[in-house]
């Protein structure tokens, strides 16, 4: 059955925009859609599909697993979810002797949520049940109650208030505004990403860093990471908090992690682990054996063909190329690895997008006015280099005199 807008606008609540087309299969950085057009896939289900599409070692671990045991709720251990834990523990072990410990969830929501909760109980254990948690303007931590409200972007919270209560937001890489609302407040805990995705493609700046990682400890605020679109090697490093020389007590993970499929962490420094107890928190699917065995396979994959170190160095290329390329019509370029974000005169990213999907190029927007590009880790340098003169043909169309972007 072909797909139409009315067949989905008939059986789909009206929560997103209706798609203009359906992807039907990928392989590697390429995608089909139901007619057949083939498309060069630059967002990768927005940096989830972190090795492609149809990876054989994913393909492999999935299939082996389904045939073997899917579900087995957390009444039972199962070997993938085990295996992947102390694969993510190794990867903390120079934050703490002998790594964090971890939850699995679904999301990158859920995990958000269990990080809210440990902050929350963080609170009451050091006597400041009245604390703060401190999240930053233009940031994006998903889409759940507590997610929404940690989110600093108020399109997202319209005529959801009242919100969590107890959240208090102050601008992205400004420390003092951060100093402010710590001299103002008892601060249990701050989110922060190092990388804002959704608000802009923006790095967290070095005395921001400072900043956060100064006032942090000597508050005995808890430090929280969401990394969960800048994880698993994105921006070249496995972590992207690892760029600004912090050691945040709760990690959150999750789209590239599964390869494709749904799963999320919450990896927790072993003292603050002791904030929960059984029963505290869980989720019925979290370490689900078959999410689990594909993410098993994502690291092996990572691992064994460095694409961390091969995310940095193609990122810097691509990024530096875009500038190049674009300068006749100041087209700036910036990120972290394989995020990349390139901002645009007001409000025309959406436009850009729909303009390289006619050609053939699938790209996301970061607001309305920075194109984002998150390509699978596996992207060939031709695949993802070739991209940038369409890239830059088609912005030239929308940028009204050069040097006009939006940051």
């Amino acid at each position: 059955m072909s797909y139409s807008a009315a067949r989905w606008e008939s059986a789909m609540a009206p929560n997103y925009g209706t798609p203009v087309l359906q992807l039907q299969r990928g392989q590697g950085a390429k995608v089909w859609d139901s007619e057949g057009k083939e498309y060069l896939d630059l967002l990768a289900g927005i940096a989830v599909n972190i090795l492609g599409h149809a990876h054989p070692a994913i393909v492999r671990a999935v299939s082996t697993q389904i045939g073997l045991l899917a579900h087995t709720s957390n009444l039972y251990a199962n070997g993938p979810s085990l295996r992947l834990a102390e694969r993510l523990q190794k990867r903390t072990e120079f934050l703490a002797p002998g790594g964090y410990k971890t939850i699995f969830q679904n999301s990158g929501t859920e995990a958000n949520e269990g990080a809210l909760k440990l902050v929350r109980r963080h609170a009451h254990a050091q006597g400041m049940p009245e604390g703060v948690v401190v999240a930053f303007d233009n940031s994006f931590h998903g889409r759940s109650y507590g997610g929404m409200s940690l989110t600093g972007q108020k399109h997202y919270q319209e005529r959801y208030d009242p919100l969590v209560g107890q959240i208090v937001h102050v601008p992205f890489n400004d420390p003092g505004a951060l100093e402010k609302v710590f001299q103002q407040n008892r601060v249990a805990g701050v989110f922060f990403e190092s990388v804002q995705g959704e608000g802009g493609v923006l790095p967290l700046h070095p005395d921001a860093a400072a900043a956060l990682k100064r006032l942090c400890a000597a508050n005995k605020s808890l430090l929280v990471a969401d990394e969960i679109q800048t994880g698993v090697g994105r921006t070249g490093k496995f972590f992207g908090f690892e760029h600004d020389g912090l050691a945040p007590q709760v990690i959150t993970l999750a789209k590239g992690l599964g390869g494709g499929l749904p799963i999320g962490a919450t990896l927790i420094h072993p003292e603050t682990a002791k904030l929960f107890e059984p029963g505290s928190h869980g989720t019925t699917f979290g370490g689900n054996a078959v999410a689990a065995a594909a993410g098993n396979a994502v690291l092996d994959v990572l691992e064994e063909q460095n694409l961390m170190g091969r995310a940095a160095a193609l990122g810097e290329r691509f990024m530096a190329a875009v500038r190049e390329q674009g300068s006749a019509i100041g087209l700036p370029a910036r990120g972290r690895g394989l995020l990349v974000g390139i901002p645009l005169a007001a409000s025309k990213a959406p436009e850009l997008v729909t303009a390289l999907r006619a050609r053939g190029i699938l790209v996301g927007q970061a607001g309305k006015s920075v194109l984002r590009v998150a390509p699978p880790l596996i992207v060939s340098d031709e695949q993802l280099l070739g991209a940038i003169p369409i890239i830059v043909e088609e912005a030239a169309t929308l940028q009204p005199n050069p040097g006009t972007t939006h940051a």
